[in-house]
């Protein structure tokens, strides 16, 4: 969403019309991403471990591509993305309320967030992770983006947990929309960097309302997708400010000139009420998950909010 939208200060503040990407942590070269392509093989090595496991020529005979052995797939009736039982995705780490909350298994929060429903689910969230989460890196750097990537998809859970109580949820689309979240706020508490800045605000607001819309059809959590999208919205305040020019050329200036604070008034406050807000959000939210409360007796109307019933299909009970 960047490339040519965002203007480098250096070259804004001495008159030049060239757009380029302004840099991060004093230097112009970009990083070199190389985490969100290890999520990307750890997310599919994890997929053949489950299949492995599933093994599903050993107790079904209507098995999807039984020629790949024990990586065949359930049949489609049972799971339609070509992948593995729900009872095998639960016994490996899938998100099922019941045992965090009973049993103690918070571990769960995490660990399914590596693991996907089926082929078809793995392929859409990796291309996602791809197109969106190299960018990320190569601007902002491993630490900022991991941090955001892996708090996003446990905030997901933890919103999704409160209120699908009834299914099993795995997958990655939680800490995606982490990234989303990270980019629209990272436009926002840079907003005097950018060039197009309304159009580039526009088009991140169209990505997510549409990408947000689409959890509004059934057997979608879409609790996990604005979970994972508030957290990282606040993380992205919090770690995704770029500093001030004066302070990027301190080393160049003459001595006894007055050099500017790292980040402007407003990114500090945005960061400090961000932090605020996520701790809280955090902390509330897993007082009330081990408590073992249902958000909708809280909510009676959020249901609206992961799927909306029609003429063409029907809301299962969460």
């Amino acid at each position: 969403m960047r490339g040519g939208d965002i203007e480098s200060r250096g070259e804004k503040n001495r008159g030049s019309n060239h757009a380029s990407s302004y840099a991060v942590e004093d230097t112009d070269t970009p990083w070199i991403s190389w985490l969100i392509p290890l999520f990307v093989v750890a997310n599919v090595v994890m997929f053949v471990i489950v299949m492995y496991f599933n093994n599903c020529t050993k107790s079904n005979q209507g098995c999807v591509a039984r020629f790949l052995g024990r990586f065949s797939f359930q049949p489609l009736r049972e799971n339609p993305l070509f992948g593995p039982s729900s009872s095998t995705l639960e016994r490996l780490g899938g998100l099922e309320w019941k045992k965090v909350v009973h049993q103690h298994q918070g571990w769960r929060l995490v660990t399914c967030i590596w693991l996907h429903a089926g082929v078809i689910h793995l392929i859409a969230n990796m291309l996602s992770l791809v197109i969106i989460g190299i960018r990320l890196e190569q601007q902002c750097g491993f630490v900022r983006i991991g941090i955001i990537y892996l708090l996003s998809g446990i905030g997901g859970s933890i919103l999704s947990s409160l209120f699908i109580q009834r299914n099993i949820s795995v997958g990655a689309s939680g800490a995606l929309f982490g990234l989303l979240g990270a980019m629209l706020s990272e436009l926002i508490t840079n907003w005097s960097i950018y060039t197009n800045k309304v159009c580039a605000l526009l088009t991140l607001l169209v990505i997510v309302a549409i990408n947000l819309g689409v959890g509004i059809l059934p057997h979608v959590d879409n609790f996990a997708h604005i979970g994972g999208f508030l957290t990282g919205f606040l993380l992205g305040f919090v770690l995704l400010p770029r500093p001030q020019l004066g302070w990027m050329q301190r080393r160049n200036l003459p001595a006894g000139v007055r050099v500017n604070s790292k980040y402007k008034a407003y990114q500090y406050g945005l960061g400090l009420v961000s932090l605020v807000l996520l701790v809280a959000g955090f902390t509330i939210g897993l007082v009330l998950l081990f408590r073992g409360v249902n958000g909708y007796d809280h909510c009676h109307w959020c249901h609206y909010l992961s799927c909306v019933p029609t003429s063409r299909w029907k809301c299962d009970g969460n």
